[in-house]
């Protein structure tokens, strides 16, 4: 006689799915934490989230994504967490359609952060293929539940989840005007260099006078391009902060490049070997705030902060 308490071979495989998704879910976290700073990008991309908070909701968001993980990897509490699943699948799915509408299929989605790439559509049609997974799982399984006795561990779930991205990759609180602070670099940098041997597309004179932000870039450096889509959305906020990027590698790796930081539209050369590294150094990106071809200041890509851009412009 069939044992009816032993679990049926459709039940070992809604379990299986259901621990796979929820890897998934946990890996994606995972892989936005380092680095962050795309991920953090994107909610400002988004036109509704200012640079100071984006930090914040970029970890919850993270946190989301290992609730949702470690709950479906436990079997437990399945039918919220399905629809949370659901909710935050349809959230990046929506986003994905946009950023192809803007922006086309092309570069990096960061569903993987940089450890693993894939295009918007591709991600599309990983989340369209979870999604159906999910629905056909909330219909036939429904996990564990605590008794009433045991409902207060209900929150160590979501309070490991919660403090996870935190502790693994904390908020850098003194992102503002520390750089601005500090006494300037001033020295002279050689735009004569740059005018005699870049390609592409000839740099203009006007470098030479006034304000500029001019970032010297690795086509190939993935904290180049962190830098870049960090200066791409200031851009678009504000076109009137004057960027212009030196960009150093092979003429193929060029589009490569603009295809993940969509940086096409800011005003750039390309310049190799020996002149580049005699305006740049070694050490990518280097942004240097000029001023009459002047370097007053040397910023790190991780303070770069709009507000004080626009405040140092209008000294």
């Amino acid at each position: 006689m069939k044992n009816k308490t032993s679990p049926t071979l459709y039940s070992i495989h809604c379990f299986n799915a259901t621990v796979v998704i929820g890897l998934v879910f946990i890996f994606s976290g995972y892989t936005k934490l380092y680095p962050i700073e795309p991920f953090e990008y994107t909610f400002v991309d988004l036109g509704f989230i200012n640079w100071q908070i984006a930090p914040f909701i970029a970890r919850l968001m993270i946190a989301a994504e290992f609730l949702i993980g470690i709950l479906l990897v436990l079997n437990f509490n399945l039918r919220k967490t399905y629809k949370l699943a659901l909710g935050i699948l349809l959230f990046f799915s929506i986003y994905l359609i946009l950023l192809m509408a803007f922006v086309g299929n092309k570069g990096n989605c960061g569903c993987f952060g940089t450890y693993f790439q894939m295009t918007p559509l591709e991600a599309l049609i990983k989340n369209i293929i979870m999604i159906v997974i999910l629905l056909v799982l909330y219909k036939h399984s429904k996990g564990w539940q605590l008794s009433k006795k045991y409902k207060f561990l209900n929150i160590l779930p979501y309070a490991f989840a919660l403090v996870m991205p935190f502790i693994l990759n904390p908020v850098e609180l003194d992102y503002s005007e520390a750089y601005l602070n500090k006494p300037e670099d001033n020295f002279k940098i050689e735009l004569d260099t740059l005018y005699n041997n870049a390609k592409l597309t000839m740099p203009p004179k006007t470098l030479s006078y006034g304000k500029h932000v001019i970032a010297f870039m690795s086509l190939t450096c993935g904290h180049c391009r962190i830098a870049a889509k960090k200066m791409r959305i200031m851009h678009e906020k504000n076109p009137e902060i004057p960027f212009y990027f030196v960009l150093n590698g092979k003429d193929e790796k060029l589009q490569t490049f603009f295809d993940d930081t969509h940086t096409e539209n800011i005003p750039h050369c390309v310049l190799n070997g020996r002149s580049f590294i005699y305006l740049a150094g070694t050490v990518m990106p280097t942004i240097y705030l000029v001023n009459n071809s002047m370097v007053e200041h040397d910023v790190n890509y991780m303070v770069l902060d709009q507000s004080e851009l626009e405040k140092w412009l209008k000294k």
